[in-house]
Order: C-alpha cells, then structure tokens, then sequence
C-alpha cells in the first residue's frame, strides 16, 4: 500500500516528520484531503488544525498558524508561519489567551487573529481538530 511521507516545519523547527495514509489541511478555499497518489498541489494554508493520519491509524493534529503546503510524488511539505503539536500546548494558557482576545477582537484585526490562533491551538490540545 502507498503511504505519504509528511514534513511539519516552522520557520523556528521541524515539528512532525513521518509516514501517513492521509492528511487533511485548511485552504482558504477549504479542507482539502490528501491522499497517496494524489497530484501535485502547492496552496496555501489558513489558522486551522493540520489533521495527519499515520499508516496504523494513529492521528495526530498540529495547531497550524498560516503557512503553505506542497504535494508531489507522494510528499506532502507544510511549511507553517508556526505551528505547534498538541501535546506542546498549554490548555489554560490557550484559553487565557482566547478569552483576552475574545473581549477586544470586534473591529480589531490583530486581536480577531488572535483569537483565532487561541481558538485552533484549543482545538488541537483538546483533541478536537475543528
């Protein structure tokens, strides 16, 4: 059976690297599902959790924070602005964050983007993936 060969980077370090059946990456167009064999796909990406399931059925997700990601010859590269593994994430930290953010985001882009990041890095420490 084909697998994909998946690489996680920031631009601070590499963050996952390993064999996958499937991954499944938020486009500003939408979620766009990757599997092997798909064809050569270059996108970008938007503050959503990066969903990568391993050969065995293991899932695993990263709070992706913008970024792009490459698909050729069964190699899926995703090069985020930054990202961070759910098992990296402070939850109470997470939800200070979002609830600050929360309070003073209406009619303020960086605070809306703010709690968006709070929001997706929630999601992937909780194990929800939204």
């Amino acid at each position: 059976m084909a697998e994909l060969t998946v690489a996680v980077v920031s631009a601070e370090k590499a963050i996952w690297e390993g064999p996958a059946k499937s991954v499944v990456a938020k486009t500003p167009e939408g979620e766009i599902g990757i599997l092997p064999g798909h064809e050569p796909v270059l996108a970008l990406l938007v503050e959503a959790p990066l969903k990568i399931e391993a050969p065995d059925g293991t899932k695993t997700l990263v709070a992706v924070h913008g970024g792009f990601f490459s698909v050729d010859s069964n190699r899926v590269n995703v090069i985020a602005e930054a990202a961070e593994m759910a098992s990296d994430i402070d939850v109470e930290r997470a939800k200070a964050a979002l609830e600050r953010a929360s309070k003073t985001a209406e009619g303020n882009d960086a605070e809306a983007r703010a709690a968006k990041r709070a929001e997706t890095r929630l999601n992937v420490a909780m194990g929800t993936g939204r």
